[in-house]
This record gives C-alpha cells, structure tokens and sequence, in this order.
C-alpha cells in the first residue's frame, strides 16, 4: 500500500471517529468500551472529538505524497492508542463490542507507518 492511501486512510478513520465523538459520545463510548459516560465525560469525549477530526483534517495528504509530519504524527498516534485499547481490553475491565476491532486496526496501522515514519524522521 502507498504511504500516501495509508495516510488518507488512518486520517479518514481518525476524522470519521471525531465525528461520531462529537455527535454521539454515548455511543461511542457503549460500543467502544461497553460503558456510559457521565455528564463530564460527554464534555471531555467531545473535545477528544474535536482533536481527532482536526487531526484527521491536518493530516490529509495534499498533492501527490503526505507530509513527513503528518506520517510521524499518525504513526505516533496509532501506537500508542493501540496499546492503551489492549491494555484497557486486558487489564482496565473494558470489554465493548468495537475494543479488540479497534485495537488491532490501530496496531495494524501504526505497524504499516512504521517504515514511512522512520524515513520522515531521517529525513528532518
């Protein structure tokens, strides 16, 4: 897969998941991680939302390749909320219907980018 899809499509993912924060955190939350949320809780998925549509946005690739910056970040994210989705599944007593899902297809992207993140960060 070229680095230029894969960037589209984690951003498209992580833009589509803001969204659905943004309009449904409730939702979100049961199917994600089997729980409800308190009323501070929609508040903070919200603004969570708002981050992860404008990380989707800024990290849309424009012309024929994606930003060095935009693959580092992605990669970045990626790892790290695909670990933190497995350590909620595994020891946080999380168990929804979309975790593991989740948790793999973020191991899974952060593994694709790997390699592109290592070439943007030599390139810097």
């Amino acid at each position: 897969m070229k680095t230029r899809t894969l960037v589209m499509l984690s951003a498209a993912i992580e833009a589509a998941t803001g969204l659905a924060l943004i309009a449904l955190p409730g939702l979100v939350a049961r199917v994600l991680l089997g729980a409800g949320l308190s009323d501070s809780g929609i508040a903070v998925a919200r603004v969570a939302g708002c981050g992860l549509l404008s990380l989707g946005i800024a990290c849309w690739p424009g012309g024929d390749s994606a930003a060095p910056a935009a693959i580092r970040a992605l990669f970045v994210y990626n790892l790290l909320v695909g670990f933190y989705l497995g350590y909620l599944r595994v020891a946080g007593g999380f168990a929804g219907s979309l975790l593991w899902p989740a948790c793999i297809l973020h191991i899974l992207l952060a593994l694709l980018l790997a390699r592109p993140a290592c070439e943007a960060w030599k390139r810097t």
